[in-house]
Parts: C-alpha cells; sequence; structure tokens
C-alpha cells in the first residue's frame, strides 16, 4: 500500500495507520438477499473511504461454509458439502461482489487451507494453556442458528410446532442434543469483558448493542461447546480428530487467519485489529465469544464492532423461508447499482432497522439522484460547452461574490463533517452532509442564471466566475461521493477532464476534497452521459 498522510497530519511521506474492515462471512447455504448486500455495501463504503483517504485500508468479506447445516443441504441435494459450498459461492455469493461494485481486498472461505491452519494453530494454543477441557453436554440447539439456545431465545412452539420448544429467531424446532464435547472456558473472561466495555466504550456501537452487550455478559457466562461428534463437516480438532470445531468457532477466525495468523506475523501485525460490521442478530457471537477467545490467545481484542439494524420489508426481517427475501439483481437490474447503493446508505440510519419499499426507492431515485446530482451535472457541463467551448472557465477574482464564498465554505465544511460521521459509522449523515452542496450548488446556479449572463457581453467574467465555482463544485462532489456511487462519479470525473488534469479519482485525498481550485482552468472536458436515466413508474408495482 502507498503511503501517505496520518489522519489529522499534513506532513508528506508519514504512513498511515491501519484501517481493517470486515464484513461477517456469509453462511453460504443459501442465495444472498438485499440484507446481505446492505451490509456489503455499508462495508464498502467505509473502506472506499478510508481506502481514498489515505488510510492504509483492507477490506474483508467472504463465506462461511462448515457445519450442520449445510450438511443436511447439501445431503438432501444429492453433492458433498463441499461441492455443495462450491456451487453456492460461484453461482451467488462472488457475483454478489460485482452485481454491487464491492471493493474487497480478499475473499476467504472457511473451507481455504489458510483458514483450516490457521484454526488449527489457534485452537492448538488455547489448549496447550488450558483454556479448553473435555466435558459432556446437553442442550436445546438451532440448526438454523448453528448455536445452543440460551433461554431468552427458546419460546414455545404455535401451530404446527405446539408443544415443542421453537428458536425464537427462526421459529422452528430445537433439537435436544447430548454429546461428549470440548469447552472453551469464557466465563474466566466475564470480568475482562465487563471491563473491557467501561474502558472502551465505543467497542461495540452503538449504544442500544451496547447496553444490550453488557447486560448479557452481566447474567453470567457459561463456557461454551466448541467442538461437535455427530456430524464430520468441520475442521478437525488438532488433538483429537473424532471432533470437528464448532461452527462459529471456526467461522470467528477467518477475521485473523485471512490476514496471516499463525502463517504470516508482518501482515498480521499490519492489519490486526479489526473493525466488524455485522448484523445485529450475531452480536452476541462478535462482542462476547470473538473477544473472549482473542484474550485467551494473548491478541488484541477489534477496535470496533458496529452492529447495524435489520432490513425490513412489509414489516419483517429479510428471510427467505418467509418469502421475504428480495434478490439485489432485482433492484439493480433496474435502478443500477449506484442507485442501490446510494438508497441503502442515504434512506435507513445505520445502526438501526430500516424498512425498504419499492414506492420510496422510485421516488429518492428521481428527486435525489436523477433530478438532483445527475441533473446538475448535467446542466453545467453543457452550459461550459456551449459557453466556453468545452474547457473548465476561469474565475475571475474581481467577479468573486459573497455566494460564490459561500459555496467554497460549504464544501470546505462538509467535507469535514462527512468524515467525522464516517468515523462514528454514520454513514446516512455523513451522506445527508455532503447532500448540502449538491443542493446547494442547485439552488446557487438557478439563482446565478449563467444562462441570462450569457446574453450579456459585459457579464462574461462573472458567468465565467458562477461556471467555474459550479464546476469545481462538481469536482468536489464527485470525490466525495465516489465512495458511494463510484460508476456515476467515474464517469463525471471522466467528463470534468479531472483525470488527465489531476489524476485518478480514487487517489485524490479525500479529506482535501474541500480545498478549492484544484480543477485547472481550461481543462478540456467531454459530454457527460445521462448519470441516472429516468425509469418509469410502473416499476414501483415490482
Amino acid at each position: 500500500m502507498p503511503e501517505s498522510l496520518t489522519r489529522g497530519e499534513n506532513a508528506a511521506n508519514v504512513p498511515n495507520k491501519s484501517f481493517f474492515i470486515t464484513t461477517p462471512i456469509f453462511y453460504v447455504n443459501d442465495a444472498p438477499h438485499i440484507g446481505h448486500a446492505y451490509t456489503e455495501v455499508a462495508t464498502d463504503v467505509l473502506a472506499r473511504w478510508h481506502r481514498q483517504s489515505g488510510d492504509d485500508t483492507w477490506f474483508l468479506t467472504g463465506t462461511d461454509e462448515h457445519g450442520q447445516k449445510i450438511l443436511r443441504t447439501a445431503t438432501a441435494n444429492g453433492v458433498s458439502p463441499k461441492e455443495w459450498a462450491d456451487r453456492l459461492v460461484e453461482s451467488a455469493w462472488r457475483p454478489l461482489i460485482d452485481t454491487i461494485d464491492i471493493s474487497n481486498d480478499d475473499f476467504i472461505r472457511t473451507t481455504d487451507a489458510r483458514h483450516e491452519e490457521g484454526v488449527a494453530k489457534f485452537l492448538q494454543k488455547l489448549y496447550d494453556e488450558g483454556h479448553i477441557y473435555a466435558g459432556e453436554f446437553e442442550a436445546l440447539y438451532c440448526v438454523g442458528c448453528e448455536e445452543f439456545k440460551p433461554k431468552s431465545e427458546i419460546v414455545d412452539g404455535t401451530g404446527a410446532f405446539e408443544g415443542e420448544k421453537v428458536c425464537a429467531i427462526h421459529s422452528k424446532p430445537l433439537e435436544l442434543l447430548q454429546e461428549k464435547n470440548y469447552f472453551f472456558k469464557m466465563s474466566a473472561f466475564q470480568d475482562r469483558l465487563l471491563a473491557l466495555y467501561e474502558e472502551r466504550p465505543d467497542f461495540v456501537q452503538p449504544t442500544s448493542a451496547r447496553n444490550e452487550v453488557i447486560a448479557f455478559v452481566q447474567q453470567g457466562l457459561e463456557d461454551l461447546s466448541i467442538s461437535r461428534t455427530s456430524f464430520d463437516w468441520g475442521i478437525p480438532i488438532p488433538w483429537d480428530d473424532s471432533h470437528v470445531t464448532y461452527v462459529w468457532f471456526d467461522a470467528l477466525l477467518n477475521y485473523a487467519t485471512a490476514i496471516g495468523y499463525g502463517s504470516d506475523d508482518e501482515q498480521f501485525a499490519r492489519r490486526w485489529p479489526a473493525t466488524h460490521i455485522v448484523g445485529k442478530d450475531i452480536l452476541r457471537f462478535h462482542a462476547v465469544i470473538w473477544p473472549a477467545m482473542l484474550m485467551a490467545a494473548g491478541v488484541d481484542v477489534p477496535e470496533h464492532v458496529f452492529a447495524h439494524g435489520w432490513l425490513l420489508v412489509g414489516g419483517e426481517k429479510m428471510s427467505k423461508s418467509k418469502l421475504t427475501g428480495i434478490a439485489p439483481n432485482e433492484i439493480t437490474d433496474t435502478f443500477g447499482s449506484d442507485a442501490f447503493r446510494y438508497y441503502f446508505m442515504r434512506a435507513i440510519s445505520f445502526g438501526h432497522d430500516g424498512s425498504f419499499s419499492w414506492e420510496d426507492l422510485h421516488a429518492r431515485y428521481h428527486a435525489e439522484l436523477a433530478n438532483g446530482f445527475g441533473n446538475l451535472a448535467s446542466r453545467v457541463l453543457a452550459m461550459n460547452a456551449k459557453y466556453f467551448g468545452s474547457v473548465m472557465p476561469s474565475a475571475v477574482e474581481s467577479e468573486i461574490s459573497d455566494e460564490d464564498r459561500a459555496i467554497r465554505e460549504l464544501a470546505v465544511s462538509v467535507t469535514a463533517a462527512a468524515d467525522e460521521h464516517i468515523e462514528r459509522f454514520a454513514v446516512h449523515e455523513a451522506i445527508a452532509e455532503i447532500w448540502q452542496l449538491v443542493d446547494a450548488l442547485n439552488g446557487y446556479v438557478q439563482e446565478q442564471q449563467p444562462w441570462a449572463l450569457a446574453k450579456d457581453e459585459a457579464q462574461q467574467d462573472r458567468l465565467a466566475t458562477v461556471l467555474a465555482t459550479a464546476t469545481e463544485g462538481l469536482r468536489a462532489l464527485a470525490e466525495l461521493l465516489h465512495p458511494v456511487i463510484p460508476l456515476a462519479t467515474a464517469k463525471l470525473w471522466e467528463a470534468l477532464g479531472a483525470e488527465d488534469a489531476i489524476g485518478a479519482l480514487e487517489a485524490q485525498p479525500l479529506r482535501s476534497a474541500g480545498q478549492w481550485g484544484r480543477l485547472p482552468a481550461g481543462t478540456p472536458q467531454q459530454p457527460l452521459a445521462v448519470l441516472f436515466p429516468r425509469v418509469e413508474s410502473e416499476n414501483e408495482s415490482k
């Protein structure tokens, strides 16, 4: 990775701090829906923002492929678990990356040799140091969650499952399992975990998630069963190959094995610790079990664990089994990937539940993307072409007005504010800040009326100054919005002539996007295709 500026510094050639960010690895048993894509996009926006800011960024995603649920589904389809996983990864999960323009640096699978080898080393270390012991275990197990359920998530069944105990999340009967297992002494880390949450209040975010985790740990922690003998689809326990590793214990380690745990100490030291973006339904695994595992191994705990809310359709959480799952391409095929990314990042407060509707998507697409940003870019570049021969006009110092200065000042302030919001994982607020500049530029162009100035020979200097201001504003917007809508901003960057003039869009120092006057006067420009074509209203009814 290239050297860049440390956050908040302006000195050259100072290596920046690492920013390692992850999605959860997604259980490969079914095809992805927009809930999975939502997590991917949010993490991608954060990664792109930090990467474009010069931070030493590494973005990891991937798939979780072990466990009983995979084994049962594969058997039902007449193939081996690995064949089933391979099929779904190649047909569904890797294509999702392209469908929504994800810029991940790595894609890990828990069936990768690097992962299996790292898990074995981690387990052996914990066993050798006395953190793992053998014991008998009996409890109610949810195959869907791949978890022995706590009492708080066991409810009485209704309807066809009346008289049975069911999972509160999946509403399906639980299985009573009795096995000889190996156990991780998680109870020994209760006090250390509570101290972590107290000393680092931003470790678990948002606050509601932190409070939930603290309450759970305060109730008391039990030791964790980390092996299974009832099936063999998993990573063998290194000292006892009659057991395979519990799928969650295995899966959580992907964040470490992907960056060289047990195999590349230099890479691991460079990247770790990570920031984890997860859905709130798997918060406990990441904010309780995972840091306890790391404490036992003598490894630093993650930087942050941020739990976002659920996407709701018709008031229910996204679910394939309940037929509320929507495939991402159902949206991108009509509106494009940029619109998908923008809508879910802008319309939903990151960290809270949010509802999806086709009507809201359609309305925001036209009002904010097509008419707001897209039309602004088209109008300004068209006027540059008409009045200045498709080059960047030159602002005349004597013509700079208070209105022009206000645009310049706003560009600086929204850049700083957006970066602050990103640091707090408030992606929706960062976009709202940036959109102030979109709205201000639209208002500015309407008020200054360059088409009227063009009719008056005496107003040519003012015309140049107005369009130079609007064009430089577009340059700033292209940089600021690139992490969110990468395709449209790349097209705008090319039309502005910015790549030849000042370099690749991805290379621009994002935290300096508000710095005025970076696009030189006289820069040749090109026609801009419509960034967000109109979508006919019948698509609302999908």
